[in-house]
């Protein structure tokens, strides 16, 4: 099939892109304004060749285009051809969002609407889209896909926002969406990522404090890259599922206490000794509890989280100590 993948320079992406040459047969084409990630961060994990944002067919292997996906023209050139859309180009983050509410929204619902349009033009199979459980805010976990929306963030409106836009192009176009809402996603490649493993280990090498926002009580699903690519390729190839939202994430509530218990003994077996933690304020936005249910993505896609944390962070700190940080290089 012919895939375009928007921010795929991003880390889901390159971990997306590797995971489909390795199967070969598939050809690939990233759209990234390269805000985040960068050409260096793709060819980590392919070898790709650069192209104008053109219509044309799709090549053998993969491809970048470089373009932002607030250019409706050039998402629609970028996506004449393609079979799936994964859209995950997107303003990462509460803390970003809380500041700037407004570049939030034009990236994360007015550019996933030019993407939307642009599969709809294309005559794509499927969409899927990468949401979070930000959407449903300050609620009482598991969270699943049946409970109501009260977004305690820009981000979270926002990524309800697409979830909406997805429903509705797919009762009014026939635009096969499928939304997925990713848990606290860790993993290779992750070096520019700022959420919380990739912090602390960034942190840890460096010889810093881990800052561990309020009273490291609040509770996360960590899972690592390897399930989130697994999840979207089901949602990609998996009939019968137009117009769905699911959970995507391991149905396991881990503090950030937690996390620092498993993840200091693993930084210990790559050298890194003495540790120190430290307390800060909390942030604005965010949630204090957050887990899932993940029965619907087991039942409709066949998918389950299969990395356990303790072995997804060994193989995370394993990546950044033989590959470094690209963010210090840059």
């Amino acid at each position: 099939m012919n895939w375009l993948i928007t921010g795929g320079c991003g880390f889901i992406g390159v971990n997306l892109v590797r995971r489909l040459l390795a199967e070969g047969g598939e050809r690939v084409r990233v759209l990234d304004n390269l805000a985040t990630g960068t050409r260096e961060d793709l060819a980590q994990a392919a070898e790709f060749t650069e192209v104008p944002v053109a219509r044309g067919d799709f090549g053998e292997g993969a491809e970048l285009m470089v373009g932002d996906i607030l250019d409706a023209d050039t998402v629609m050139q970028a996506a004449a051809g393609a079979d799936v859309v994964v859209h995950l180009a997107a303003n990462a983050g509460v803390g970003p969002s809380v500041e700037d509410p407004r570049a939030d929204c034009r990236t994360n619902v007015l550019g996933l609407l030019n993407v939307l349009e642009a599969a709809r033009s294309a005559g794509a199979q499927r969409f899927v889209f990468a949401s979070s459980g930000a959407p449903l805010g300050e609620c009482e976990p598991p969270i699943h896909e049946e409970m109501a929306a009260r977004p305690a963030s820009p981000y979270g409106a926002g990524k309800l926002a697409g979830e909406g836009y997805c429903s509705a192009y797919f009762h009014s176009y026939g635009l096969e969406t499928v939304a997925l809402r990713f848990g606290n996603v860790y993993g290779p490649f992750s070096g520019r990522k700022s959420s919380v493993v990739a912090k602390f280990i960034r942190q840890a090498e460096a010889g810093e404090t881990l800052e561990i926002y309020g009273d490291g009580g609040q509770t996360r699903d960590f899972i690592h890259v390897e399930d989130i690519v697994a999840a979207i390729m089901a949602a990609a190839r998996c009939g019968g599922i137009g117009g769905e939202l699911f959970q995507i994430a391991t149905s396991r509530e881990s503090s950030l206490l937690e996390l620092v218990e498993e993840l200091l003994p693993v930084l210990r077996e790559a050298g890194i000794e003495d540790v120190n933690l430290a307390h800060g304020e909390v942030r604005p936005g965010d949630v204090r509890r957050n887990f899932s249910d993940t029965a619907k993505a087991r039942e409709r896609l066949g998918w389950e989280a299969k990395i356990a944390l303790r072995d997804g962070l060994r193989g995370t700190v394993d990546w950044f100590s033989r590959a470094g940080d690209p963010a210090r290089n840059s």
